[in-house]
C-alpha cells in the first residue's frame, strides 16, 4: 500500500516538473503529457533551423564573410542568435549598441569569441516602449549592426 503511494506521488512531482519545464498550463495528465510533446516538436524544429543556418553559413563562408543571424520571438521578447566561423572583434558592441537604440534590455545572454563568434541573447522591450518591436525589425537591426562593424572593419584595413 505504502510502496503504491509512493509511485503515484513520484509520479505526480515528475509530471509537475515535466509540466514547469515546457511551461504548460495543462491541469490532467494526458494534456501535461502532450504539451510537452509539442514542447519536443518545437525544440526539434529549432535545432533543425540553427543547423540549417549553421550549414548555410558555412557553405556560404567563401561568399559572404557575414555572420548568420536569427531572432525569433519568446514569451520574454526576442531569442537572437549571431553565428559566424570566423571571430569578430568589436561586433558584440555593435550588437548590443543596435539592441539599446531599440529599446531593448538584454535579459540573458551567452557570448562566445574564440576561434568563432557565436551570440545567443534573450532582448526584451523597455518598460517605457510606446511603439511595438517585432522579430523582423530587431534582425534588420542587428544585420544593420553587422554590416556597419563589418564597413569599419574594411576602412581600417
Amino acid at each position: 500500500m505504502v510502496s503504491r503511494e509512493h509511485k503515484r506521488a513520484a509520479l505526480y512531482e515528475k509530471l509537475q516538473l515535466l509540466r514547469s519545464v515546457t511551461n504548460s498550463r495543462a491541469l490532467n495528465k494526458t494534456s501535461i503529457i502532450v504539451d510537452a510533446s509539442k514542447y519536443i516538436e518545437e525544440l526539434k524544429q529549432k535545432v533543425e533551423r540553427l543547423n540549417q543556418d549553421i550549414a548555410n553559413a558555412q557553405n556560404s563562408n567563401c561568399q559572404n564573410p557575414l555572420p548568420v543571424v536569427t531572432v525569433e520571438t519568446v514569451e520574454k521578447g526576442f531569442l537572437i542568435n549571431v553565428f559566424s566561423e570566423k571571430s569578430c572583434p568589436g561586433l558584440l558592441v555593435s550588437i548590443l549598441e543596435a539592441f539599446e537604440e531599440l529599446g531593448l534590455n538584454v535579459l540573458e545572454a551567452r557570448v562566445s569569441c574564440t576561434d568563432s563568434f557565436r551570440l545567443e541573447a534573450v532582448g526584451g522591450e523597455s518598460q517605457g516602449q510606446v511603439e511595438s518591436i517585432d522579430a523582423q525589425m530587431v534582425k534588420r537591426a542587428v544585420l544593420q549592426a553587422i554590416k556597419s562593424w563589418s564597413e569599419s572593419n574594411e576602412q581600417e584595413q
